[in-house]
């Protein structure tokens, strides 16, 4: 009788919510993830190798002219050379290595069939949000401030671009960002576009701002 009165209590106790497993991603997206991941990496770790090569150069009192210094306008050295090419008191490329080497990772995991949970999700969407502030903020000091363009800071903008929209889809469709239905209907029907648009919108004001040089 006693064992049937404790069994009673046990089944009147309220179920104990069950412990976040966390999330996973399609293929499609971890692969996104790796391949973005390691087009910043290879643009950072050029930016880096170039930006060593300018400063040995100039204790030697040479100048050292980067690969990618095309001409006046495509021109590496003179945005590696610039104030804003140390926003953070050390090159920027540096804080490239370590993020996009964190993406890549994360990429490589849900491949794996990693899972994580909500907070994680967030956070990447932080990270991915504030590359592309910064680098929104890089794109106007080079266009309108330095007056040069880096053919490795524009594959480091496309990637981070593509990257931050494609982390916005993910997170708003598995939910842990919430959006009006409205919202998530077109991000699942029109994922391409936004990043497609970001792009284009860059490409139009390069193209304007050195619209003399382009045509002459």
């Amino acid at each position: 009788m006693t064992a049937s009165v404790v069994d009673e209590v046990r089944t009147s106790e309220p179920p104990r919510p069950e412990r976040d497993a966390g999330a996973g991603a399609g293929r499609p997206f971890a692969l996104l993830l790796v391949i973005t991941g390691f087009a910043g990496l290879l643009a950072a770790w050029v930016i880096t190798l170039d930006k060593n090569h300018i400063l040995e150069y100039k204790a030697e009192g040479r100048i050292y002219t980067p690969s990618c210094s095309l001409n006046p306008v495509v021109s590496c050295g003179s945005v590696m050379e610039s104030d804003q090419a140390e926003a953070f008191g050390f090159p920027n490329p540096m804080l490239g290595l370590v993020a996009y080497g964190a993406v890549i990772a994360i990429g490589m995991g849900l491949l794996a069939g990693a899972r994580y949970r909500r907070w994680f999700w967030l956070g990447l969407q932080g990270g991915t949000l504030f590359g592309v502030a910064f680098c929104t903020w890089l794109q106007y000091q080079s266009l309108y401030n330095i007056g040069a363009l880096c053919l490795w800071c524009c594959l480091v903008w496309v990637a981070t671009i593509t990257m931050f929209w494609y982390t916005t889809w993910h997170n708003v469709r598995q939910g842990h960002l919430p959006a009006p239905a409205g919202l998530k209907r077109t991000l699942e029907e029109f994922h391409w576009l936004f990043p497609v648009l970001h792009v284009a919108v860059i490409g139009m004001l390069v193209l304007t701002r050195w619209w003399d040089f382009w045509t002459s």
